[in-house]
């Protein structure tokens, strides 16, 4: 017989109970692999006769990525500073001065408020360093600023080109819904898929397009073999998979946006311009400042394109954290494949929570 104080509490958490074993589930299968990449990180795996090792070493795989023999490949190999360099760092200090400066001029400084600046500056202000000290005439970036620049260049392009195809079929033109669907149709491709698209379409003596490479003098060049350009293929075969993701959301945040705002400015004369900036922007941006912020988060683990486009090439150029990290676990590296893996945590999580707390909640605020 059950007592009636433990009914009325079984009433009370029902809730809880019923969700508690899927909730135990999830974190078993996400803190098991968390724990378990952790210890490889600071071990070494090793193959042997009987089997295989697992070494403690400490911080060793850490240091070869920052300051040891893989520095070349995770940083990248520095250079000499050029005027490029002494610019980049320039509006680099220019723009964490401001930062900081409206901060504390707008008079809510508090102390976690202020930790959590210094470290979002402290690694903005290693990246711009970082930048600088290897893009030189005898620099070469590593995996660690490719994946940034996939992120800051990729999702740039990608939100502002979705937004702008969603905001034209959120207009009343002719053959929006045909329009709306045919954009739609890339999200639904593979990656891998995608992937070896580019690749026969970027081919400049077989593809589709080489006709066309031909009459424009591009049919010799071998784009694959230059660093940078292999990185803006990966980067266009990225866009045409993940604008269309954009598009759906900025699409559903235009048109959901009240009419009544729109129509009144229109009749008291606001031009167009006036009313997407005072009335259309305001109203989907906290929209905008999430779907940026999930594509940060997916654009951190790139990963297929690179591998499938250039197998990382030429040399390491366009190779992303992700695919150094498969790489040095095809490898059998395993403990510096998991530290990898964790650099990229400790860098996609300051990231992101800054963009949330700078970005993605002041436009919520904002908004209520």
């Amino acid at each position: 017989m059950i007592s009636p104080g433990l009914t009325d509490w079984l009433d009370r958490h029902s809730g809880r109970i019923f969700i508690l074993p899927a909730v135990l589930l999830i974190l078993v299968f996400s803190i098991f692999p968390l724990v378990i990449s952790a210890w490889l990180a600071l071990s070494r795996f090793k193959l042997g006769a009987s089997g295989y090792e697992i070494k403690f070493i400490g911080w060793l795989n850490f240091k070869k990525l920052l300051f040891g023999s893989e520095q070349f490949h995770f940083l990248g190999t520095f250079a000499g500073w050029s005027f490029l360099s002494y610019l980049l760092a320039a509006a680099g200090v220019a723009l964490l001065a401001l930062g900081f400066r409206r901060y504390v001029t707008r008079g809510h400084v508090t102390f976690f408020g202020s930790i959590g600046r210094l470290i979002s500056g402290g690694l903005l202000a290693g990246i711009i360093l970082l930048f600088a000290s290897t893009i030189g005439e005898k620099g070469q970036i590593g995996s660690l600023s490719t994946t940034i620049f996939y992120v800051l260049l990729g999702v740039a392009l990608q939100f502002v080109l979705g937004t702008a195809l969603a905001f034209a079929c959120a207009q009343k033109i002719r053959g929006r819904t045909f329009f709306r669907v045919t954009f739609f149709i890339p999200l639904m491709v593979t990656p891998v898929g995608i992937a070896y698209t580019f690749r026969m379409l970027a081919d400049m003596t077989q593809g589709p397009f080489a006709p066309l490479w031909r009459v424009l003098g591009f049919g010799d060049f071998a784009w694959a073999s230059n660093p940078w350009t292999a990185r803006l293929v990966v980067i266009a075969g990225d866009s045409w998979q993940w604008i269309p993701f954009i598009f759906i959301i900025m699409l559903a945040a235009f048109e959901s946006q009240p009419r009544d705002e729109v129509e009144a400015a229109e009749l008291d004369g606001a031009s167009a311009l006036q009313i997407f900036r005072d009335i259309t922007w305001p109203s989907v941006s906290p929209v905008a400042a999430t779907v940026v912020l999930i594509r940060v988060i997916e654009a951190f683990k790139l990963v297929d394109l690179p591998n499938v486009l250039t197998n990382g090439g030429p040399g390491i150029a366009s190779e992303s954290l992700t695919l150094h990290a498969f790489i040095e676990w095809r490898a059998l590296n395993l403990g510096g494949s998991a530290a990898i893996a964790y650099m990229l945590l400790f860098l996609s999580t300051v990231a992101c929570v800054s963009f949330f707390n700078f970005v993605v909640e002041p436009q919520r605020r904002a908004r209520a």
